[in-house]
């Protein structure tokens, strides 16, 4: 299991961050990496913790997918996350969802965050996923989830056998424009969202 905290005490984040899975990565030539998914037991308490830490401020939402299938069979599903940046690398802390054990069963024990999976940006979300099913590694999860204007499209791929982690390739669309997310996107959110409502959540 791969701690979080491992991570951010590294002599060098950013290189700890691209150490991860480095094989693997080369291999399959994919991107560099955009996305930590970090599972925790609550994400409020969890964002909370980091944000103390000057880790975020975290957009904090909860919801059901518009697509969530899983090993080919298609689920409702309801979780909570929370979205930020660090260093330039997105970090998006997970709840178990109801409806799939997909992110419960890399809960860590002891109550630390656990990195679950690596995510890449990508044009086409299918058309990796499906590079990665002919050389032998399937699709665990395909998904599709819709905020407003913006539309994110996810596949996460079954690599925990050859890395340990969880490959995610991510396709990311505001009004129908494929797009890179801002790295300051997420506190400007929560800013304008505070400043609306006076809460940070976002739902």
């Amino acid at each position: 299991m791969v701690l979080f905290d491992d991570l951010l005490t590294a002599e060098d984040f950013g290189a700890a961050v691209d150490g991860l899975a480095r094989e693997f990565c080369n291999k399959h030539e994919l991107p560099a990496v955009h996305q930590l998914g970090l599972v925790v037991s609550d994400v409020e308490e969890a964002a909370r913790t980091l944000q103390d830490r000057d880790i975020g401020p975290f957009l904090i939402g909860s919801g059901s997918p518009v697509l969530w299938r899983e090993r080919g069979e298609e689920r409702s599903v309801r979780g909570r996350i929370g979205l930020a940046y660090h260093r330039g690398v997105e970090l998006e802390l997970l709840e178990p969802a109801d409806g799939s054990d997909f992110y419960r069963q890399s809960l860590d024990p002891d109550g630390r965050i656990a990195v679950q999976h690596l995510g890449f940006l990508v044009r086409d979300v299918d058309e990796w996923a499906e590079r990665l099913n002919a050389a032998g590694t399937p699709t665990w999860v395909r998904g599709t989830i819709k905020v407003g204007p913006s539309r994110t499209e996810f596949a996460y791929m079954d690599t925990l056998d050859e890395t340990g982690l969880i490959i995610e390739f991510i396709s990311w669309r505001m009004f129908g424009l494929k797009l890179r997310p801002p790295v300051g996107i997420f506190e400007a959110v929560w800013k304008l969202w505070k400043l609306k409502s006076g809460n940070r959540k976002w739902r």
